[in-house]
């Protein structure tokens, strides 16, 4: 019966995409997610211009039959001879245990400038192919269904299309210090159409992110053992406007964080409380994250789980033009 359930309420949700406007995924340790965030933070990892591979794991609301579940990896790194930094990122994003699945291919490049000797930009650039599929045979119509028997005959629908394919761009600027970040990103800028009954007005609107915080440290070391780093997302895409706020904390190689995540707008509410709690040695990283519901929501989806690991390893002859990014990268 909750599988049955599901599958209606996805059916309707596709239907109400012929009129209504997509969205795109979203991690909750989005500098965990680098590439992602943001396509200039290519290039940026902590070693000296080397290079650096990250893996991420969404399960959205997994209390739900037919689970969202999103999974990366991606790849960065500097070099000298082309002035920045490549990237490379691979998003698969499944809903209704397989049923509609999006993947996504991207490949960046961004620039870096030195302002001064304190000072450092970066601007990025990406491009991506993208294809969308559904299963048609896992769904339900309502003329296939027997009065005594149930779901048994042919639906009269046309479902001859069930992979549509698109490419997408994005672009995004970076500026930092030793101790702040700030960065400002767009995705989607062509507005990509996805649907699979070819309507025009089912595109994927421009996402819009910007985000900044600050590392304050905590001792009195050149190279602090223990800091802070207070730090705001904020995303917009169409009518869904959200703001994530809150800290991470580091301590030797134990990192934690909590935030809160606001939408506004029309689908206004205070939406999760989101806590943190990871580890890095050498130059591996490890992260868990767990969002608790606190909208009206959280009775049938109390939470969602993400997980994060990286590993970097350093250039063979350390850059002398590259720039440190020194924003937590879970």
């Amino acid at each position: 019966m909750r599988k049955i359930k599901f599958t209606l309420f996805l059916l309707v949700g596709l239907l109400v995409t012929l009129t209504v406007q997509a969205q795109d995924p979203e991690f909750t340790q989005f500098y965990a997610a680098p590439i992602y965030t943001n396509p200039a933070m290519a290039g940026t990892g902590t070693c000296g211009g080397g290079g650096r591979v990250v893996l991420n794991y969404r399960n959205q609301w997994p209390s739900l039959p037919g689970t969202f579940v999103t999974t990366s990896a991606s790849y960065d790194q500097h070099f000298d001879a082309i002035g920045g930094g490549v990237s490379l990122l691979l998003l698969d994003d499944r809903a209704g245990e397989g049923l509609l699945k999006s993947t996504t291919v991207s490949a960046g490049y961004s620039y870096q400038l030195e302002i001064n000797r304190r000072v450092a930009m970066r601007f990025g650039i990406e491009g991506q192919y993208g294809q969308r599929s559904i299963d048609w045979q896992k769904l339900r119509f309502e003329d296939q269904i027997d009065p005594s028997r149930g779901f048994t005959g042919q639906t009269a629908e046309n479902l001859n299309n069930n992979v549509v394919s698109y490419a997408n761009f994005a672009a995004g600027a970076l500026i930092y210090t030793e101790r702040f970040y700030g960065g400002l990103a767009v995705h989607n800028l062509i507005e990509p159409n996805q649907s699979f009954f070819g309507n025009p007005a089912a595109i994927v609107p421009r996402r819009f992110t910007a985000h900044t915080g600050v590392v304050i440290p905590l001792d009195g070391r050149k190279i602090p053992e223990s800091t802070i780093s207070p730090n705001v997302l904020f995303m917009l895409q169409n009518q869904f406007t959200q703001m994530n706020i809150g800290f991470y904390y580091n301590k030797g190689p134990l990192v934690t964080g909590l935030w809160f995540r606001q939408t506004f707008g029309e689908f206004g509410n205070s939406d999760a409380l989101m806590a943190l709690v990871g580890f890095r040695k050498d130059k591996f990283k490890f992260g868990y994250s767990l969002d608790l519901t606190v909208s009206d929501a959280r009775a049938a989806a109390p939470a969602s789980h993400e997980i994060s690991t990286g590993i970097e390893w350093c250039a063979k002859k350390p850059s002398r033009k590259y720039r440190k990014l020194s924003c937590p990268d879970f």
